[in-house]
């Protein structure tokens, strides 16, 4: 099984161009989602932050709201945190790509915001980075309820830059010229990490004995 790495910066499609790699038969597992059913009712992270800060779980939950207050005036939790949530995210992905390659998947994504932050790059295939011109992505992100500019520059600040993430891509999806044009790129990159002869440049880590089409 080939896994690839889909990451990028907020408002540059990654959330439509993993749909895009799904409908093309991939398996995606999604770093966010793996968050949100941590920090649910009976999620492994609900005890752990609770214990790392005190009162932001209520009705045996996470509450989101009071975490971020907490972020917000120490600027040393977001590392607490990250102690807490990614080992537990880590071990999520690994189960879930243990189960799809049992179950013959050919193709998984894991689509994960900050992967090359966290190192997940090492740990895939290759990394697949969506992007698109920094005024289309200001566009977008501004358009969203409550977002301001001061918040989209605080979000971009803790990310690694566009610029940084293209140069370390082994495939660029650019989601700026329209959502055709990106499907034929994700369609591209499906065939050609399926192809008997392509070769992995980072990881092949799950690779099978199964032909992979």
């Amino acid at each position: 099984m080939i896994v690839l790495g889909l990451t990028g910066s907020i408002g540059m499609g990654k959330s439509t161009t993993a749909r895009m790699f799904a409908e093309e038969g991939a398996v995606v597992w999604d770093a966010d989602a793996a968050v949100h059913r941590a920090y649910a009712p009976g999620g492994a992270a609900v005890g752990p932050l609770e214990q790392a800060f005190p009162g932001v779980v209520v009705d045996g939950a996470v509450d989101r709201t009071r975490l971020a207050q907490v972020l917000g005036e120490d600027p040393k939790a977001f590392q607490r945190l990250e102690a807490v949530v990614h080992p537990l995210v880590a071990a999520d992905r690994a189960a879930a790509l243990k189960t799809a390659a049992a179950q013959g998947a050919h193709l998984a994504i894991v689509d994960v915001p900050l992967l090359f932050e966290t190192g997940g790059d090492a740990f895939v295939d290759a990394v697949v980075v969506v992007t698109a011109d920094p005024e289309v992505q200001a566009q977008r992100v501004l358009a969203r309820p409550g977002m301001t500019r001061e918040r989209l520059d605080a979000i971009l600040a803790r990310q690694t830059p566009d610029a940084e993430k293209r140069a370390r891509a082994d495939f660029l999806i650019d989601t700026g010229r329209g959502l055709d044009a990106a499907r034929d790129q994700v369609r591209a990159v499906v065939g050609m990490v399926l192809s008997p002869s392509w070769t992995p440049p980072r990881g092949a880590l799950f690779q099978t004995s199964e032909p992979r089409h």
